[in-house]
């Protein structure tokens, strides 16, 4: 494993603001391939700093997570966060759905092995606390999340899934390490990619195959954390009424248990719910596992 010597500065606008925010881009190379991220340095980590990793769905790249997370980024120096926007290979992850039509699919790239090259590189340059790593996807990159939480569990102390469900039994191809891990997904209802009740993932001439139902994912980590019975239910402000979505938050939490959350979007798509800001949201989720 070799480190890139190059490292790109880019100047990023955070809109929302109009902050102006340093983003620094470098390169790790793992089996033979040179693997890109992102992290923002305008409020430099100070030691013993939580590593948030930013997952893009497939056909991204980290940039669009920069875009969706500038809520987080504010909070970054505040909470003493260092964000990082990792790119998939050739735009896609390698994550558990064994009939993924993606190179990095058919190529098996070592997507474990990149992630803990990323976590000792910011542990040495930025004296991350390797005890506080956490990982947030969106659709490919909520399977990816679930790939880390399956196979290194050891090194993520929880992560957050949106828009993404378990491929099921037949599309599986990880070596599941059934280990417990506090884990929220945020799935809706009507989304027609990632269907709610499970089964194919339609994507035209892109192959995904099948998943788990939303509740069989939730119910697969709830297991794991030795949960039984119906968890808490809760119903989220709807902050915006003319999104036509409402959230219902169903929890999972016992001392010495990892937390379990499922924000179920009633009528949410293949998108985001504007009630809240789930990059936010699954940060409070995040220390609240601390």
């Amino acid at each position: 494993m070799i480190r890139f010597s190059g490292i790109f500065l880019l100047c990023c606008i955070i809109s929302e603001n109009k902050l102006f925010a340093q983003v620094i881009s470098d390169s790790l190379r793992v089996d033979g391939n040179y693997r890109s991220f992102y992290f923002n340095t305008s409020q430099p980590p100070k030691p013993g700093a939580s590593l948030v990793f930013l997952l893009h769905g497939s056909g991204g790249n980290g940039k669009d997570m920069i875009n969706k997370a500038t809520q987080l980024a504010q909070k970054a120096g505040s909470e003493n966060i260092l964000l990082v926007y990792p790119n998939g290979y050739k735009k896609y992850w390698n994550e558990c759905r064994k009939v993924a039509s993606s190179l990095a699919n058919k190529e098996n790239i070592d997507e474990q092995a990149f992630f803990l090259a990323m976590i000792n590189y910011f542990k040495e340059k930025y004296k991350i606390d390797d005890k506080k790593v956490f990982a947030i996807g969106s659709s490919g990159g909520g399977h990816m999340c679930y790939k880390l939480a399956l196979t290194i569990p050891e090194k993520f102390r929880a992560i957050t899934a949106l828009i993404a469900n378990l491929p099921d039994d037949q599309n599986m191809d990880c070596t599941e390490a059934k280990v417990a891990v506090p884990v929220m997904i945020v799935n809706g209802t009507a989304d027609p990619v990632n269907p709610y009740e499970g089964g194919l993932m339609p994507a035209g001439n892109f192959i995904m195959g099948t998943v788990r139902s939303t509740n069989d994912t939730f119910q697969y980590w709830a297991r794991l954390a030795g949960y039984k019975g119906d968890p808490t239910k809760e119903n989220i402000p709807d902050n915006d009424p003319a999104d036509g979505k409402k959230i219902e938050r169903y929890t999972y939490r016992a001392p010495g248990k990892p937390e379990v959350v499922l924000l179920k979007v009633v009528g949410g798509k293949h998108d985001e719910p504007n009630d809240i800001n789930v990059y936010v949201e699954a940060w409070e989720f995040f220390k609240r596992q601390l």
